[in-house]
C-alpha cells in the first residue's frame, strides 16, 4: 500500500478515541446518535459489525440494551425515535428491516443465539409471496411499506442467515478483522 499509512493509522486512532469519548453517554450506558445527544440511533448496531468495538465490550452491550429499551416497536427496530428526532420529517414511520437484522447480528455476536433465531424467524415471516422484503414494515397495519423491494433489507437478511448458519459469519469476520487491523486500539478507548 502506498501513502502515509502511519499518519492514517494515527488519525484513525484519534478519531476512534474521540468517538468513544464524545459519542458515549455514561448515563444512558450507550453510544448516541451524535455528540452531546441523548438520542439513540439504530445505526449504532453497526459498531461491532464493522469492528469498531468488540460485541462483548460493555459499551456495546449497553448500547444494544438501550436500543432494545428505546427503539424496539412490536419486536422490530426503528431507526430512531421519530417523536424527538430533528430529521425534518413529520409523522411516524415503519420499523426498518435492515436495522432489525443488525440487532439479530448483535445477538449472534453476543452469543444470544435463541434471541437471534427468534428475531430472524419473525423477520422472515414478513416476506411477501415471492420472498421479497420492503425497506420498512408497519406493525400496526401489518404490511410492508417504503421502497420495495429493498436491497438493503435483503443484504441484511443474507448476512444474518450466514451468521446464524456459519461458525464464522461476515459479522464475526469483520469484527475480528477490525480488531486485528487497529493494533489492539479498538477496544482500548476510554
Amino acid at each position: 500500500m502506498s501513502g502515509p499509512v502511519e499518519r492514517w493509522s494515527i488519525l484513525r486512532d484519534q478519531i476512534h478515541a474521540e468517538v468513544c469519548h464524545n459519542a458515549f453517554d455514561v448515563e444512558l450506558n450507550s453510544f448516541v446518535q451524535s455528540y452531546g445527544s441523548k438520542e439513540l440511533d439504530a445505526s449504532l448496531l453497526l459498531l461491532p459489525l464493522v469492528g469498531f468495538l468488540p460485541a462483548d465490550d460493555p459499551r456495546i452491550r449497553g448500547t444494544v440494551s438501550a436500543i432494545e429499551r428505546g427503539l424496539l416497536k412490536d419486536g422490530f427496530v426503528s431507526r430512531y425515535d421519530t417523536t424527538t428526532s430533528v430529521d425534518g420529517l413529520a409523522g411516524d414511520e415503519g420499523v426498518f428491516l435492515a436495522c432489525s437484522f443488525w440487532l439479530a447480528d448483535n445477538y449472534i455476536l453476543q452469543n444470544r443465539y435463541d434471541d437471534a433465531r427468534t428475531l430472524f424467524q419473525r423477520l422472515l415471516a414478513l416476506r411477501n409471496d415471492l420472498g421479497l422484503l420492503a425497506e420498512e414494515y408497519d406493525p400496526k397495519a401489518k404490511r410492508l411499506v417504503g421502497n420495495f423491494p429493498q436491497a438493503f433489507s435483503h443484504v441484511a437478511l443474507i448476512n444474518t442467515a450466514h451468521n446464524l448458519t456459519r461458525a464464522f459469519g461476515p459479522a464475526q469476520h469483520r469484527a475480528v478483522s477490525g480488531e486485528a487491523t487497529d493494533g489492539g486500539q479498538g477496544s482500548a478507548c476510554a
